[in-house]
């Protein structure tokens, strides 16, 4: 992995634990890291990330409507 500098407001700086997960958790909810990516990023374990996932309104599984409807079509 690389470094990356970003220019925040200082009350983020604060909790920068807090906000570098919520960086993680949306990066894997857009589907631009994996969720081992993701835990990286926030320095912890795969399965402690996903469980964490809920306390920024990110789903674990990545499914989407269009998902179901393409895996119906699929069987039929």
């Amino acid at each position: 992995m690389t470094t990356m500098t970003l220019q925040v407001p200082d009350f983020l700086e604060k909790d920068h634990e807090n906000t570098v997960r919520f960086f993680a958790a949306k990066l894997y909810e857009s589907g631009k890291l994996s969720l081992g990516q993701a835990s990286q990023v926030a320095n912890m374990g795969k399965w402690e990330f996903a469980e964490i996932l809920i306390d920024y309104d990110v789903n674990y599984i990545q499914y989407t409507a269009k998902d179901v409807i393409d895996d119906a079509n699929k069987i039929l």
